[in-house]
Order: C-alpha cells, then sequence, then structure tokens
C-alpha cells in the first residue's frame, strides 16, 4: 500500500476501529514519514507504518518513526522485504512494537529469532510485492505451528467471509489493503480508483519493476491488474526490450491506466464503487 496509504487513510481506518498503517515508499523521507504520522495520529488515534528492510534509505527512516513521539508515536512499526533482524532490534528498543510480514520458512525464521512482536502470514494472493511461494493458508498453517506469538492472515482478504474464517484457523485477526485501495482517502488518482473498480483480475509478475528499472529482488514480484501490458510480458520479463521500457513509460506519461502499476490482491473484482474507509471497516467485520 506504500504511495496509497497516506496519513488519511490510516486515521480513517483506525477512526472506525482498525487501526490503520501508513505504507512508505522506499524514498520516503524523515519530513513525508513526520507529517503522514501527524495525520494519522490526530486527537492521539492509534496508527501504524510500514517500512522496507531492504531499501538503502531503511536506516534514515528508521530514525524518524523512532524519534515520533506523543500523538505522532506509532502503535505499531512493520518491517519486512530483506534483512529485518537490525530494524526490528532498534524498534524494540526504542519501545515500539514489531510486525513483519512472512511469505515462506526462511522469512518466518528470521522475524521470530529477530524478536518481532506479531508475525503477519502473507500469501501469493496479496496484491503488491512479496512473494508467491505459498497460498495464505499455507503459510498462516506454518506461522501458527512455529509462532508463540500474534499471527495475522495476509493475502486475497477482502470480504467479510475471509475476515470471519480467520480467527477459525487460529489467527489473531487479519491484515489487508485491497478492500481500501478505492476509498475516498486513500492517496490514488481518480483514473486510477476508475481503472481499479473495472479490473476484474490480477497478475503476478515483475513487469512494472523491469520496465521502470526498479531494483525489486527477484523473489518480491508484484500481484497487480492484469492489464494488457502486464499480460503480455508476465512471465517473460527477462525479454522486454528498451522499446518495452519506453512504451511504458509513454504510457504512464499520458495517464493511460494500462501502464499504470495499480497493485491489488486476488479480491479486486470486488472493488466496485468510491468508498470511504468507515464502510469497508463495517463490511469487513460485519460477519464477526
Amino acid at each position: 500500500m506504500a504511495g496509497v496509504a497516506g496519513g488519511r487513510l490510516a486515521h480513517a481506518v483506525s477512526t472506525a476501529g482498525g487501526p490503520g498503517m501508513i505504507g512508505a515508499r522506499g524514498s520516503a523521507s524523515p519530513e513525508w514519514i513526520a507529517e503522514q504520522a501527524a495525520l494519522a495520529g490526530a486527537g492521539g488515534t492509534p496508527f501504524g507504518i510500514g517500512l522496507m528492510a531492504r531499501v538503502p534509505q531503511c536506516s534514515t527512516q528508521l530514525d524518524a518513526v523512532i524519534a515520533l513521539a506523543g500523538e505522532q508515536r506509532p502503535a505499531l512499526v512493520s518491517v519486512s522485504f530483506g534483512d529485518v533482524t537490525e530494524p526490528v532490534a532498534r524498534l524494540r528498543d526504542a519501545g515500539l512494537r514489531t510486525a513483519c510480514r512472512v511469505g515462506n520458512a526462511a522469512d518466518l525464521e528470521m522475524a521470530l529469532a529477530a524478536g518481532v512482536d506479531t508475525v503477519v502470514a502473507r500469501g501469493g494472493e496479496g496484491g503488491g510485492h512479496g512473494r508467491d511461494e505459498m497460498g495464505t493458508e499455507a503459510i498462516l498453517d506454518l506461522a501458527l505451528g512455529s509462532a508463540d506469538r500474534p499471527v495475522l492472515a495476509a493475502g486475497g482478504i477482502s470480504t467479510a467471509d475471509d475476515v470471519a474464517r480467520a480467527p477459525g484457523k487460529g489467527a489473531a485477526g487479519v491484515w489487508c489493503g485491497t478492500p481500501f485501495l478505492t476509498c475516498v482517502e486513500a492517496d490514488n488518482t481518480p483514473q486510477a480508483g476508475a481503472a481499479l473498480v473495472a479490473a476484474d483480475d490480477t497478475r503476478y509478475s515483475r513487469v512494472h519493476d523491469v520496465a521502470r528499472d526498479i531494483a525489486w529482488p527477484r523473489e518480491f514480484g508484484g500481484r497487480a491488474v492484469a492489464t494488457p501490458f502486464v499480460r503480455r510480458w508476465s512471465g517473460d520479463e527477462d525479454a522486454m526490450t528498451g522499446d518495452a521500457g519506453g512504451e511504458h513509460a509513454a504510457g504512464r506519461e499520458r495517464g493511460d491506466t494500462d501502464y499504470t502499476p495499480l497493485y491489488a490482491g486476488v479480491g479486486v473484482d470486488h472493488l466496485t464503487a468510491e468508498t470511504d474507509a468507515a464502510s469497508v471497516v463495517r463490511a469487513l467485520v460485519d460477519a464477526i
């Protein structure tokens, strides 16, 4: 949800009973983090922040998060994608609660060894970047069998029925993003919102990263709306040429959402209209 879930969305989700998370891009500055935290935590509303361990800026972002105080101090900091050992240690030393998204046994082992407070078992059905090695049910079972701390189910959590099933499987809760993509509080363009409402399928690939020459590790592809460009190159990313990258850049420049990285999970077909965070939260917990 980096680039979509800013302080406004986090505050709205938390006010509705979330709590909401801010998704920080790898390039997010300390000033941006402080600004979004002020929005999210206004009035003492609890919120969280998600960071990426793999980016060079992570250390600076950790400094910024740890420096937050008062209403802007996050209730939870998620750090994932890469070696989480040092980030988790720094956050815990600062008295902050931590979470890590895990997608396979190695991720899980690292997170537990680091002493993370909450494990987010994220399956390949989830939108955005992550592993596609295990489905949500499989990684949830693995985490529940190994972790002696709360485990949240993530990946393809899009409906009240999805949420209601999680406790029965042993999860302490759920972690989801796709249902909030068309909220008025999200940092999405109207064009992206309309394209998400019209979408009915997603594809896991490295297409958008390769086309934009973004150095995400190969094991962390991204699930996004299956636009014609994504369908054309999915599974054949290593054959993409400079012409393909130029086509992608030109499409983004003119605002063509066939080329916009519309990251979303398998539940994208449940997005039927623009909505608001409170309505989404109510709908998700309706069956509990």
